[in-house]
């Protein structure tokens, strides 16, 4: 496993790339942007140490790890990432490293980052859940809904982790020999975890495919996505833009006085709970039924607080 300097290493080349997409970087470039990001300083192992060889391991890591692929054009002598779709994706864990990194430079200040202390539990899960996962282990687990005082056994056949609002949740079929069917179990629900011997055989299934016009964490594989179109005045619309609903969102109009964007999903309670959020800033343009639906959120909200 690559070592935390060697990972930030991987984070750095990769933004480098990213914002380079189109022209990509020479070697001297990656290099020069590495010593600007400190890693020519003492302290850290002679073995990251930048070099033609530590560049072709870096490359091949990113590839192994976040299946991010880099390709080398002779014609310009430059490196370029290659856009295969997991970009995106591999963001939020290379934000997640620079966080780590960043945390461990304030160990001393504990006031100098003041972390949410609102945290959902169960991720102490997440290491044998993998392991599970990529071994084709069944597990069991108890797992306690969030409306009943008592707790179920499950025996289950995992198949993958998605992450929601600051919850990883199990993506899982029941080890009951039914149909097959991937429900969602939140971590912090789960006691009694256990891993077993017994494997089972993996059906080939399109995780991503699942939530593609979904927002949170039910899967609306079989439905047919709408067209919304929201409006949010400024300067709401800049927080919306710069931290997109949806990863369908395009922006219709973006003006002084409102950001009108459009997406393409399946609303869901999540969706119209994150609609909520914003309230008084938000209009929703289209459709009819999407606004019906939020209008009639918004009247049980005034009646329990009436």
């Amino acid at each position: 496993m690559a070592k935390r300097d060697q990972m930030l290493r991987l984070v750095h080349i990769s933004d480098l790339l990213k914002s380079k997409k189109e022209i990509g970087a020479t070697y001297d470039q990656v290099r020069n942007y590495l010593e600007e990001k400190h890693y020519d300083q003492k302290g850290y192992d002679n073995d990251l140490a930048f070099s033609g060889k530590t560049f072709k391991r870096d490359r091949d890591l990113l590839l192994e790890i976040f299946d991010i692929e880099i390709q080398f054009k002779r014609k310009t002598m430059t490196y370029q990432i290659v856009d295969n779709g997991n970009l995106d994706q591999s963001q939020g864990i290379f934000e997640n490293l620079m966080l780590i990194n960043a945390y461990k430079q304030t160990v001393d200040h504990s006031k100098i980052m003041l972390f949410e202390k609102r945290q959902a539990s169960g991720v102490h899960h997440l290491e044998g859940i993998i392991y599970a996962i990529k071994n084709s282990k069944t597990i069991s687990l108890q797992y306690t809904k969030y409306w009943e005082n008592q707790s179920h056994k499950k025996v289950l056949q995992p198949y993958a982790l998605k992450e929601f609002r600051n919850r990883w949740y199990l993506l899982a079929n029941e080890d009951d020999g039914k149909d097959f069917f991937l429900k969602t179990y939140g971590l912090d629900r789960i006691s009694d975890f256990d891993i077993h011997s017994k494997t089972f055989s993996k059906k080939e299934v399109d995780i991503e495919a699942l939530f593609t016009n979904s927002f949170g964490i039910v899967s609306t594989i079989n439905e047919k996505p709408q067209r919304i179109i929201l409006s949010f005045k400024q300067p709401q619309g800049g927080f919306v833009k710069s931290l997109p609903i949806h990863h369908s969102q395009k922006i219709l109009l973006d003006n002084e006085n409102e950001l009108t964007i459009e997406l393409t999903l399946v609303p869901t309670y999540d969706f119209y709970q994150e609609l909520l959020t914003h309230a008084e800033r938000l209009k929703i343009v289209e459709p009819k039924t999407a606004k019906d639906q939020y209008l009639e959120f918004l009247e049980k909200a005034a009646e329990m607080n009436g």
